[in-house]
């Protein structure tokens, strides 16, 4: 198997299953559609990249020396997805018009993969695995993982946009919410271990 198939594998399996980035993904396609949440979709798939670039570059030694940084950001993480989870849980349930709450914009995204400590396990684990600190093998990687990634996020999205025509009234549309709510919850109570 060559390096960039290995790679993608990797991609592929770190970007498609579940997570903070990919609940709220899924949740905005049902809440707004697939073609509304492309942007959180395309900040968060940037926002990754430029985390892989900058931990390939050094960024995690860095933050292995200083570790008041390192638990500022696990608890601005941990805060963040809790903020994320009550936003949810608060959800009127109301699908109306695209005007009407806004989907979760490409800052959003990009920011969600900063505070994402499942980003910056993947990011940790693919450099160390695939690049061994030659830049040419970290640009390369990055190169495999963003379409792999935007994709992997976008599925989400356009699930939840399927799930949209299931959810007729503002009831299961809360339903749905809390249920992704609770697993935001879940997410960051398990960081607090």
């Amino acid at each position: 198997m060559s390096v960039a198939v290995s790679m993608a594998a990797f991609a592929l399996a770190a970007s498609i299953s579940p997570g903070p980035v990919n609940v709220v993904a899924l949740g905005s396609g049902a809440r707004h559609g697939l073609r509304a949440s492309l942007g959180h979709v395309a900040g968060a798939t940037l926002g990754f990249c430029l985390l892989l670039v900058l931990v390939g570059c050094g960024v995690h030694q860095l933050l292995t020396r200083l570790p008041a940084v390192a638990g500022l950001l696990h608890a601005g993480g941990v805060v963040f997805l809790l903020y994320l989870a009550w936003k949810l849980a608060m959800d009127d349930g109301k699908l109306g018009d695209a005007h009407i709450g806004r989907p979760p914009s490409a800052w959003h995204g990009a920011a969600m993969q900063w505070l994402n400590p499942k980003a910056w396990l993947a990011a940790v684990a693919g450099v160390g695995a695939y690049t061994g600190g030659e830049q040419q093998l970290l640009w390369l990687f990055t190169w495999i993982y963003g379409p792999i990634c935007f994709v992997s996020v976008a599925a989400w999205a356009w699930a939840g946009s399927l799930i949209r025509k299931r959810l007729e009234t503002p009831a299961h549309l809360r339903v749905l919410n809390r249920t992704l709510a609770a697993l935001l919850v879940v997410s960051a109570l398990y960081l607090l271990r």
